[in-house]
C-alpha cells in the first residue's frame, strides 16, 4: 500500500466492486464507452483465469471513494510476443493531476512478474486503449512510450428500424446455442479468428468463463452448420445500463465468426439478422458490437449492410517492454 497525500493506492478487492462500478460508470459517461459493468459482472472478474487482482490491479482511493483504477489482463496464449492488456481510467473530476500517468507507470512495473511467470522466454508488450477523439488520452499514452497500432469501431443499430431481408444461405442450418454445442462454438471461434490481428486460441478456463459469465445470453446466440459441420456463430451478451439511464436494453454482439471455407456466403449476415430479430421481439432497443477497422474479412462492410453504424473509434496503443 502507498499513500499520496490523501490518496491511497492498493490492489482492488472483491469488496470494492460497488465503488469500482460507480467509477467506471462516471468514466463511461464522459469517454463514451459502450458497456456499463455492474457489480455482478465485476465480481465475476475475480474468477477469471486471466485476471490477477492481488498483483495485477490497483485502485486509487480518496477516503472511501475510488477515483481511479488500473489492471493488467494476461492472455490465454501467446504468439511471438506476450501481449498483455492494460485497462485503466481516472474519474473525470480527478483528471489533470498526474494520476493517469502514474497508473501507466504502475503497469510497467507490475507487468514484469506476471510476464516472467507465464512467458519468460518471449518479448513483452503492453496494449492499452483510448477513444480516438480523446486527445488528452492519446497524448498521455504517447508521453509514456506507447504508439498506436490498431483502430477499432464501436457500432450500433436501432432495433426499431426495419431489419433487412436476408436469404439464409443454401445448405446452411442455423440453430440456437446449447451446452452440447459449446465445443463446436469454441472450435468456430478459434478457427475463424486465427487470421485476425491479436487473436490467440482460447483456453479451457477462459472459454468456460466466456459462456458462463452472467452477461452471456444463450437465447440470442446462434450457430450455423453445413451438413452437420460447424460453419459460423454469433454470441450475444447484455450489459446493464446505469440506474439513471433512460436508454433501453442493448443486445451486445460479443462474437461473430465464420470459418474461412464458408465465408462470402452470407452466413454472418443471416446469423446477425436472426439474432437481432430475436432481440427485437424480446424487447431490446439496440444492438451493438465492436470490430477491427482493418478487418481482413471485410467485417465492417458486412455490419453496415445489416444496419450498423460507427458510433466511435478507439485506438489500441502498444508499448514494448521487454527486452
Amino acid at each position: 500500500m502507498s499513500d499520496d497525500g490523501d490518496l491511497v493506492w492498493r490492489p482492488i478487492e472483491r469488496g470494492d466492486v460497488a465503488n469500482w462500478s460507480r467509477l467506471l460508470a462516471a468514466i463511461q459517461a464522459v469517454d463514451h464507452g459502450w458497456q456499463y459493468l455492474t457489480e455482478q459482472v465485476l465480481a465475476e472478474e475475480f474468477g477469471h483465469p486471466d485476471c490477477h487482482f492481488e498483483c495485477g490491479s490497483v485502485g486509487v482511493f480518496d477516503g472511501g471513494t475510488m477515483v481511479a483504477a488500473g489492471r493488467l489482463v494476461t492472455r490465454q496464449a501467446a504468439g511471438a510476443v506476450d501481449e498483455m492488456r492494460y485497462y485503466g481510467g481516472v474519474h473525470p473530476g480527478w483528471r489533470g493531476r498526474g494520476i493517469g500517468g502514474r497508473l501507466l507507470d504502475w503497469a510497467d512495473v507490475a507487468a514484469g512478474p506476471l510476464h516472467r511467470e507465464r512467458y519468460p522466454d518471449l518479448p513483452l508488450s503492453l496494449h492499452g486503449s483510448c477513444n480516438a477523439s480523446n486527445a488528452a488520452a492519446v497524448a498521455l499514452y504517447a508521453a509514456h512510450g506507447y504508439h498506436p497500432v490498431r483502430w477499432f469501431h464501436a457500432m450500433m443499430r436501432d432495433l426499431s428500424a426495419p431489419l433487412p431481408s436476408v436469404d439464409e444461405p443454401a445448405g446452411i442450418d442455423i440453430v440456437g446455442f446449447a451446452p452440447e454445442r459449446a465445443a463446436d462454438a469454441r472450435f468456430i471461434r478459434d478457427e475463424a479468428f486465427r487470421d485476425h490481428w491479436g487473436s490467440v486460441e482460447s483456453s479451457d478456463e477462459g472459454w468456460a468463463h466466456f459462456i458462463t459469465t452472467p452477461v452471456f445470453r444463450p437465447d440470442f446466440s446462434l450457430l450455423a452448420y453445413s451438413g452437420g459441420e460447424p460453419a459460423g456463430l454469433v454470441v450475444c451478451h447484455e450489459y446493464d445500463a446505469p440506474e439513471d439511464s433512460d436508454e433501453g436494453r442493448d443486445l451486445h454482439v460479443a462474437l461473430v465468426g465464420t470459418l474461412r471455407a464458408y465465408r462470402k456466403r452470407g452466413i454472418a449476415s443471416a446469423l446477425l439478422v436472426r439474432a437481432m430479430a430475436k432481440g427485437r421481439d424480446a424487447g431490446y432497443a439496440t444492438a451493438s458490437l465492436g470490430v477491427d477497422a482493418d478487418s481482413l474479412t471485410g467485417a465492417v462492410g458486412v455490419y453496415e449492410q445489416v444496419g450498423f453504424a460507427v458510433e466511435h473509434t478507439s485506438i489500441t496503443q502498444e508499448k514494448p517492454l521487454l527486452p
